[in-house]
C-alpha cells in the first residue's frame, strides 16, 4: 500500500500543476474595432473591458475612468471592490485609456468635448459604451460612470453631455460638468483646467444648471443622479468644487437647497467623514456627497468605495431599467432656463438599441434660489441665501496642473501659484495623478492583452493599488507542498516498517 500512496500523491500534484496554468479567469482585455467609423476621435485613446466569468442577461455597464498619467490596468486595481462587485452581480466594466506615455489627462475643457458627438475624449468614451451595448448585449437603460480626478471631471462631463445614456455617476475629486475658465473655449485645450481646479470658478445654481442645459438645449428628459467624494484638504482639485457640483445638481434635479439628511461620524479610509443626501420628490436618493474631513486628493485612502458606489448606482439590483426610473419614472426635471416649467408630454426615456432615442417628459424647472455662503463650504452647511451661488475664496489655488512623475513639470494654472512640482524617477507614472510621487514604468497593452506596468507611489493623489497575487500560482504552490508532505509520510511509514521487520 505504501507505493500506491506515494504514486497517488505525485499523480495528483502533477495533474493539478498541469491544469493550474490553463485555468481561465476573467481579466482586463483590450477591445478593438470600437470606434464604429466615428470621425474626430483621438487616436491615442484605447478601450479595455472587464467581463466577469458569469454575466447576467442584459447586463448593466459601468464606465471606469482613470486619472491623469494612469491607465486601464491601474484604475481597475484601484477599483478592486467594484471588480469584485462585477464578479458578484454580473455587470460589465468598460475601462477607457488615454495615452499615459504623454502624461495626458482627459480633455474636459474644450468646445469640442462640450458638444455632443463632435469628437474628442468625451465622444470617444460615449462611443465605447455604445459599442459595449452591442458587443455584450448589455442594457442601454442601465449605464453608469465613475472616475477619479481627471476621470472624475470626465464622469461629471459625461453625465451633463449625454444624460440620455448615463443614468448615474460617482465622482472622486472632480468638478462640475462644463466648468471652464475665461480662456477655455478652444478645440485644443490642454485637458487640465487650473482655474476650475483652483476653486475660483463660482456660479449660482441657476448658472451651473444653464451651463449643462446649453449642451443639449432640446433635451427635456431624465437627468442622471450624482454621487460625490472629496477630501477637505485636497490641494490638487479644490474642495470648493464639491459645493459647486452640488449646486449644479440641486438646480438640474430641482432639489431643495438644504439636504434631506446629513450623516456624521462616518469613516472613509483613515478619515472621518460627513455625508449629505438629497432625495427627489419621489423619495429616491439622487445627490449624495461625502466629505472626507482632512482627506487629500481623491481622497487617496478611499477610492471607488464599493460599499457606497455600488448601491448608489444600483449595480446590486436586478431589473430591466435603472432602479430610480423604476421607482420614479423617466420624467424630466427642468426647463432650459429655469423657472416654472410646463408639464410636457411623456416620451420613451433611455436609449433605444445601441444608439438611443431621447424622450421623457419635461418637468418643472428650478428657480435657481439657494446656494451656500462661506469660504468654499458645502451647499446647505453655510446657510441659504436668496440669490444662490457660493461665495468666498473656496479652497487652494495656484496648483498648476497634475504633474507627472516622469520628470516633466506642468505648466499653467491659476494666477499666484506655481505650475506644480516635478515628479521623480522612472518613466511616466502609471499610478494615478502622480503628485510629487515616484512613478512606475509606462504601461503598454497589446491587442487582446492587459496593459502592463506596476503602480507608482504617490503622495496626496489618487493612489495606486498593486495587483493581487495570481491565485493559480498560490494553488500550485499549495499542491506541491501537499505532494511533498504525502511523499514524506510514505517514506516515514516505510522506515517504520523496516524497523519493525528488523526487530522481528
Amino acid at each position: 500500500m505504501r507505493s500506491p500512496i506515494l504514486c497517488c500523491a505525485l499523480l495528483v500534484a502533477t495533474l493539478c500543476l498541469t491544469a493550474a496554468p490553463g485555468a481561465k479567469a476573467a481579466s482586463l482585455q483590450q477591445v478593438s474595432n470600437w470606434t464604429g467609423g466615428v470621425a474626430n476621435l483621438p487616436s491615442d485613446v484605447l478601450m479595455y473591458a472587464y467581463v466577469p466569468d458569469k454575466v447576467v442577461t442584459n447586463p448593466p455597464v459601468l464606465t471606469l475612468i482613470h486619472s491623469c498619467d494612469s491607465n486601464a490596468s491601474v484604475v481597475l486595481g484601484q477599483a478592486g471592490g467594484l471588480k469584485m462587485a462585477a464578479d458578484q452581480y454580473g455587470f460589465i466594466i468598460v475601462v477607457p485609456q488615454s495615452n499615459p506615455s504623454s502624461l495626458r489627462c482627459w480633455t474636459t475643457d474644450s468646445t469640442q468635448v462640450w458638444t455632443r458627438d463632435k469628437g474628442g475624449d468625451s465622444n470617444a468614451i460615449k462611443q465605447m459604451v455604445v459599442y459595449a451595448l452591442s458587443k455584450y448585449q448589455a442594457n442601454a437603460d442601465r449605464v453608469y460612470a465613475t472616475g477619479c480626478s481627471s476621470g472624475a471631471m470626465m464622469t461629471e462631463l459625461l453625465l451633463a453631455l449625454y444624460p440620455d445614456i448615463f443614468k448615474a455617476g460617482s465622482s472622486f475629486a472632480g468638478m462640475p460638468g462644463g466648468c471652464h475658465g475665461p480662456n477655455d473655449n478652444s478645440s485644443n485645450a490642454t485637458g487640465y483646467n487650473g482655474t476650475c481646479a483652483g476653486g475660483t470658478v463660482n456660479y449660482t445654481p441657476q448658472q451651473w444648471g444653464d451651463l449643462v442645459r446649453a449642451m443639449d438645449s432640446g433635451y427635456t428628459g431624465h437627468r442622471p443622479r450624482l454621487q460625490l467624494f472629496h477630501g477637505s484638504a485636497d490641494s490638487i482639485i479644490s474642495y470648493s468644487n464639491m459645493a459647486e457640483s452640488e449646486s449644479q445638481y440641486i438646480n438640474l434635479l430641482n432639489l431643495s437647497t438644504n439636504p434631506t439628511k446629513t450623516n456624521t461620524g462616518l469613516t472613509l479610509g483613515t478619515h472621518q467623514a460627513t455625508e449629505q443626501q438629497w432625495n427627489n420628490a419621489c423619495g429616491y436618493l439622487v445627490l449624495d456627497g461625502f466629505d472626507s474631513i482632512g482627506g487629500d486628493h481623491g481622497p487617496s485612502d478611499a477610492l471607488f468605495v464599493a460599499q457606497y458606489v455600488v448601491p448608489f448606482l444600483g449595480l446590486d439590483k436586478t431589473g430591466a431599467v435603472d432602479p430610480e426610473i423604476a421607482q420614479c419614472g423617466s420624467g424630466g426635471t427642468g426647463g432650459s432656463t429655469g423657472g416654472a416649467g410646463g408639464a410636457g408630454a411623456s416620451g420613451s426615456g433611455g436609449v433605444a438599441g445601441s444608439a438611443g432615442g431621447r424622450g421623457g417628459s419635461a418637468g418643472s424647472g428650478n428657480a435657481g434660489a439657494g446656494g451656500a455662503t462661506g469660504s468654499g463650504g458645502r451647499v446647505g452647511t453655510g446657510g441659504s441665501t436668496s440669490t444662490g451661488g457660493t461665495s468666498g475664496a473656496g479652497g487652494a489655488q495656484g496648483r498648476g496642473g497634475d504633474h507627472g512623475s516622469g520628470g516633466a513639470t506642468a505648466t499653467g494654472g491659476s494666477s499666484g501659484g506655481t505650475a506644480g512640482l516635478s515628479g521623480s524617477g522612472g518613466n511616466a507614472a502609471t499610478g494615478g495623478d502622480a503628485h510629487a510621487g515616484s512613478g512606475g514604468a509606462t504601461s503598454s497593452g497589446g491587442a487582446g492583452g492587459n496593459p502592463t506596468g506596476g503602480a507608482g507611489s504617490v503622495a496626496g493623489g489618487c493612489s495606486c493599488a498593486l495587483d493581487a497575487a495570481n491565485p493559480n500560482e498560490s494553488l500550485a504552490g499549495a499542491i506541491v507542498v501537499l505532494g511533498l508532505a504525502l511523499a514524506g509520510l510514505s517514506r516515514a511509514r516505510r522506515r517504520g516498517g523496516n524497523r519493525r521487520a528488523a526487530l522481528d
